[in-house]
């Protein structure tokens, strides 16, 4: 399977005693929805900032579709969709014309109209994008990350500032992407969201990646027992209860009234149904507990948090910032606050 992002023995130190990052190995597959995950301060950011050549690394290489973010940045950018963690749009410009500018950026023929409905604000889209909500702003820059059907998507935070409703929207989104090929590799701190559509997930901790597997393998790796809850037509009898602890991989059985909760090897669970059945009582219903996705990161990450220190060391960031569609600081200038200023992205 080809790689659409490779990173090697990557480290970023931004002072003696400020090592945001520590060898990092990751391989990220083409096509594939690929979760970032860790704490605040884990380095999530800071990788994202080396893959688009906001930060170079200390030491270490990383690759993004066979090219290499610091001397093909130009032509990458033409391949890459980002929706940063660290943002902010123009807000005397419309929602239209950061979308237009992404498009003429990119130098394609993407219906704007189109791509403003797919994030639902097109009815805002000739509104001026100063009076737009959280959301709305977190959505019309995914709108400006989605021009040109990118064959990489980089989302830092995607949900961040949307509802329920929008969240789930964004999920469908990327499915689609996914869906037509392209890889996303999404960061996020929301579990619930990246286990809802990643195919694989990274844990990151104080800037070394602690593992890399499919969520199902990960739990499997950290679960020494599931638990079942088997709701039974009658009281269990002392038979029930000695024939549920003789099945192999039961660690333990309790009763009340007709409740059983049985703590087990996630792989026996239909041998304790059979045998309580085999003692003639009807199971009428049961439920398999395993381990919760916090559960499962608290496990990987304990150490303390602390802050992300590329955002305290922007001046370190290259000369060259990736536009995925937007303008690069430097080009905005001092008319940034003007109709005719170009959208921007401010760099982590």
């Amino acid at each position: 399977m080809s790689s659409a992002i490779t990173i090697t023995d990557l480290s970023k130190r931004f002072s003696d005693d400020v090592l945001a990052l520590s060898d990092v190995d990751l391989e990220v597959h083409e096509g594939e929805i690929f979760g970032f995950l860790g704490p605040n301060g884990a380095g999530k950011s800071t990788t994202i900032d080396v893959l688009l050549d906001f930060v170079r690394p200390t030491s270490g290489t990383v690759s993004v579709l066979g090219m290499n973010p610091q001397t093909e940045g130009v032509a990458l950018r033409q391949r890459v969709g980002v929706l940063p963690d660290g943002y902010h749009v123009y807000d005397r410009l419309t929602g239209r014309q950061h979308v237009q500018f992404a498009v003429d950026s990119k130098g394609t023929d993407d219906d704007v109209d189109a791509i403003m409905a797919r994030v639902d604000i097109l009815d805002a889209a000739d509104r001026k994008a100063g009076g737009y909500s959280k959301g709305m702003k977190q959505r019309l820059v995914l709108a400006m990350a989605l021009v040109g059907d990118p064959d990489v998507l980089i989302l830092d935070e995607p949900t961040t500032g949307l509802d329920p409703n929008g969240a789930r929207e964004i999920r469908e989104i990327i499915r689609e992407e996914a869906a037509r090929g392209a890889t996303v590799f999404f960061s996020s701190h929301i579990l619930e969201q990246v286990e809802a559509v990643c195919d694989r997930v990274a844990i990151l901790d104080a800037g070394r990646v602690v593992a890399v597997d499919t969520i199902e393998n990960l739990r499997d790796s950290v679960d020494a027992d599931a638990r079942m809850t088997v709701e039974l037509d009658a009281v269990p009898t002392p038979e029930v209860l000695a024939a549920v602890e003789a099945v192999d991989g039961v660690t333990a059985v309790t009763a009340s009234d007709t409740t059983l909760t049985v703590a087990c090897d996630p792989g026996v669970k239909t041998h304790v149904l059979n045998a309580i059945e085999s003692q003639g009582v009807p199971v009428r219903d049961f439920a398999t507990e395993r381990t919760s996705l916090e559960d499962l990161f608290m496990t990987y990450t304990t150490h303390d948090t602390h802050d992300d220190p590329s955002a305290a060391h922007e001046d370190e960031s290259s000369d060259e910032s990736a536009t995925d569609g937007t303008a690069t600081d430097a080009a905005a200038g001092d008319d940034a606050e003007t109709d005719a200023a170009a959208p921007s992205e401010v760099r982590r």
